[in-house]
């Protein structure tokens, strides 16, 4: 499917007399729901582009999959109103999918629920083994050619992306989706299914960066994670546990440095403080 429609509007003058009819492309927003192994898991709103990224990248966050070739007949069915996105997962995986649904039918039946809830949400990170490669310069050039990898982004104005870079700000794949979580899944996905070597790589995303972002790019064991806007206090509390060198707030010409463990940016400098 497109990721795209071309929509009607009447365009309003504000400060100045008129209005007139315009047309143009708004990204396209709708429910997919993922089943695997023959059960309902979870629906997002998601951009119906690179599905099979998407779910690859999906089941890994969840923690369904190690590694891509687990994820198997992977069926989107278009529906009305969305998509349902079929797959196969190995019999670990199933068991784990099985226990999370039970975990959720039994929630509200006693006062320990909450508390299961909030230990499932945090559950421990993996320790990054690897040490960022990149350096600023790398930084500045993959900020100044992400633009142009933004196709979606330019016809609309309403989409996020994700982009993969090699150490030398290179940028090797991009994926964009109107959630910013959504286009994240996709390109570990496209990693994921491509082989390539994430822990040699570092990622830019186009949003704030939330503690989820955080995580999901330390499963994918990627060391440096760079966000062109702020990041929450959990986000740097995540990274730091996990040893993710954060970099947030990135512009061409500056950046803050919210983690960074291997003092790659600022040496000898105190950074995280307060966490």
């Amino acid at each position: 499917m497109s990721g795209k429609q071309t929509l009607r509007f009447v365009e309003l003058g504000l400060g100045s007399p008129g209005m007139g009819e315009i047309t143009r492309d708004v990204p396209v927003e709708m429910p997919i729901a993922f089943e695997f192994a023959g059960l309902a898991y979870a629906v997002m709103m998601a951009t119906p582009t690179d599905i099979e990224d998407y779910a690859t990248g999906f089941a890994f966050a969840e923690g369904l999959i190690e590694r891509a070739d687990q994820l198997t007949n992977i069926t989107p069915a278009e529906v009305e109103g969305g998509i349902i996105l079929r797959a196969d997962l190995p019999q670990a995986g199933t068991e784990t999918l099985r226990e999370r649904l039970r975990l959720r039918l039994s929630e509200g039946s006693c006062g320990l629920c909450g508390l299961q809830g909030i230990e499932e949400a945090l559950r421990p990170l993996p320790s990054l083994v690897a040490q960022p490669k990149a350096d600023g310069d790398a930084i500045t050039r993959a900020l100044n050619d992400l633009p142009e990898h933004q196709h979606l982004s330019r016809a609309t104005g309403a989409t996020h992306a994700a982009a993969l870079c090699d150490a030398s700000g290179a940028i090797l794949a991009v994926r964009e989706d109107v959630g910013r979580h959504n286009a994240l899944d996709k390109l570990i996905g496209h990693a994921l299914r491509t082989g390539i070597d994430m822990a040699a790589c570092f990622i830019v995303l186009t949003a704030r960066c939330s503690y989820e972002l955080v995580e999901k790019t330390v499963r994918a064991g990627c060391p440096l994670l760079v966000t062109i806007s702020a990041p929450t206090t959990l986000a740097v509390e995540r990274a730091r546990a996990a040893g993710l060198t954060l970099v947030t707030l990135a512009r061409r010409d500056t950046a803050l440095i919210a983690c960074d463990p291997y003092e790659i940016f600022a040496p000898e400098k105190e950074v995280c403080d307060g966490l």
